[in-house]
């Protein structure tokens, strides 16, 4: 009995790390919504989450002061779970995240967490990708923004 336990413990095991492959994935500018309740739930690249951002207006060139002001709020309250490159640490890594996701996605993910989590497809994927949900920070609206600006100017925006 104890062998075909442990079997499975292997089997399951197995499973887990192959959930957490870190390849790049192709995205889809597809996006797919659906009703739950009367909440609107979206998954895709052009999907906007869940909360109250809308439209969020970009800088172009890069607003180098929110850049700055963005790297410290990365490592203080991102940096023990999310690398800037590709690899997944705790969280996935956040190369590429701007050309992935939205920038109202990305705003209403990090301020609305919980909610995101609860009820929008995209954000659920990754918790099924890395098995932890994101802890709220308790960030303001102007701190998502800078952070925003530094993963712009990560990923090689201007």
């Amino acid at each position: 009995m104890n062998r075909k336990i442990s079997y499975v413990i292997l089997a399951l095991t197995g499973l887990i790390l192959a959930s957490c492959n870190n390849s790049p994935k192709e995205h889809s500018d597809a996006t797919t919504t659906t009703k739950t309740d009367t909440v609107t739930v979206s998954q895709g690249v052009n999907s906007k989450g869940i909360g109250r951002f809308k439209d969020v207006p970009l800088t172009h060139p890069l607003d180098t002061v929110m850049v700055a002001k963005g790297q410290p709020l990365y490592e203080a309250k991102c940096a023990a779970c999310h690398k800037i490159t590709a690899e997944k640490l705790v969280g996935p890594g956040w190369k590429g995240v701007t050309d992935r996701r939205t920038p109202e996605w990305i705003m209403n993910f990090i301020t609305n967490t919980e909610v995101m989590l609860d009820k929008d497809l995209a954000a659920q994927a990754e918790v099924v990708t890395c098995l932890v949900r994101m802890p709220n920070q308790d960030l303001t609206d102007e701190q998502a923004r800078q952070i925003l600006e530094y993963m712009r100017h990560n990923d090689g925006k201007n």
